[in-house]
């Protein structure tokens, strides 16, 4: 993940970039990226969106805008300070207390 970080922040570095990449405008991008990933399942039948990657084009397209997503909630991350390894982690602990294996497990009811 640092890796990732150090080549998207030199990446914006080397283009003079770092006066766009506010919070507010790389939120919205990475918004406008989930959106684009989105599209890419739409109208597809839930069989269709499980075996998206056995299709070489719409397979490819959907790894290019995971790998946008990616790269833009790197950025934010970096810009905020956050350290997204740990955010992730701490969100699955707390996740995890409030749905206990024996009270959740086969259910989607929203605690």
């Amino acid at each position: 993940m640092d890796d990732l970080t150090s080549r998207v922040r030199a990446f914006a570095d080397e283009r003079d970039w770092q006066q766009f990449h506010t919070p507010k405008n790389l939120a919205m991008a990475l918004a406008g990226e989930v959106g684009e990933l989105i599209a890419e399942f739409q109208w597809l039948t839930p069989e269709q969106a499980a075996a998206v990657m056995s299709d070489r084009e719409a397979g490819g397209r959907v790894k290019a805008e995971i790998g946008d997503v990616m790269i833009y909630l790197t950025r934010l991350a970096d810009v905020l300070g956050i350290d997204l390894v740990e955010a992730a982690s701490t969100k699955l602990e707390e996740v995890a207390r409030r749905y206990p294996v024996g009270q959740a497990r086969g259910s989607a009811a929203k605690r």
